[in-house]
């Protein structure tokens, strides 16, 4: 009789271990059909020479677009490095910058706390191109203007939020017990974030990184206003072509503009559940 309890147990085990399989290569599936479908047409489209309506494929095909994007005359491999190296450093400076504000707001309570929470969520709520209007008066007086760094620094108004809500999360479920036994084992200050503090939030420090990436990788207005025209970048040269119509050229550009995000999304999507050990999900803020 307790074999067969232990095997009907077993049984049902299974069939629900196999039931999650199911969904959860569906979910896999609804995805990957989410990202590829919407690239697939501009991948036809820049290898088409001439797709006329009503026609369902392109009635000739060539290389004209990817050729174009790849010669220096285009400039995409110079907006690419700007647009990469912006996005970098703005991820650096918000991780340096989020992660202790986080961990003020996430572990200790304090006089003007909620305050401070609305001064810094408040970028995603005031219009930006507003407050970017008045921040290029301020960088033009200080010679930021027309510059990397005044790119750099500008994409940090819409980014830092994120960066900073993320790290709250994280820390709103850290442990600080652990850095106290660290420290009372003979840990310094540094051998405790090193080998304590820092393995806890990486999971949430990559979660912030991206989204930041993402959202600096993509700026266009910040970087027409505060970059000039000067500091061109691939979503400058991307609305570029899409104005002047030519449709091949725009979908190269679209596909090379894509594809470091979905690098990215792919190599961190196992951090993007929120799960560790020291962050416990994302739970209260």
């Amino acid at each position: 009789m307790q074999v067969k309890t232990v095997s009907l147990k077993a049984e049902k085990e299974q069939k629900q271990y196999g039931s999650s399989n199911v969904m959860r290569n569906i979910v896999l599936l609804g995805i990957v059909v989410g990202v590829v479908l919407p690239i697939l047409p501009l991948f036809i489209w820049s290898f088409s020479y001439h797709w006329w309506f009503p026609s369902l494929w392109p009635t000739k095909y060539a290389m004209r677009a990817w050729q174009y994007v790849s010669s220096p005359a285009s400039g995409v491999v110079d907006a690419f490095k700007n647009s990469l190296i912006i996005a970098i450093a703005v991820t650096v400076l918000s991780i340096f910058i989020g992660v202790p504000a986080g961990r003020a707001l996430g572990l200790y309570d304090f006089k003007g706390k909620t305050f401070l929470q609305f001064v810094i969520l408040a970028p995603t709520i005031v219009p930006g191109l507003a407050v970017t209007m008045g921040i290029h008066i301020l960088f033009i007086k200080i010679g930021l203007a027309d510059t990397l760094g005044g790119v750099i620094f500008v994409h940090l108004l819409p980014t830092l939020p994120y960066m900073t809500i993320v790290m709250t999360g994280v820390f709103a479920n850290y442990n600080a017990e652990y850095e106290e036994q660290a420290h009372s084992l003979g840990a310094n200050n540094i051998k405790t974030f090193i080998l304590v503090t820092l393995p806890s939030i990486a999971p949430g420090i990559i979660t912030g990184g991206l989204f930041v990436f993402l959202i600096s990788w993509s700026q266009y207005i910040l970087t027409v206003l505060i970059g000039g025209g000067r500091v061109v970048t691939l979503p400058l040269l991307l609305f570029s072509f899409a104005q002047a119509g030519d449709n091949s050229v725009t979908a190269a550009l679209s596909i090379i503009f894509l594809l470091p995000a979905i690098l990215i999304l792919l190599v961190s999507s196992k951090y993007l559940s929120g799960e560790s050990g020291g962050m416990g999900g994302f739970g209260n803020i």
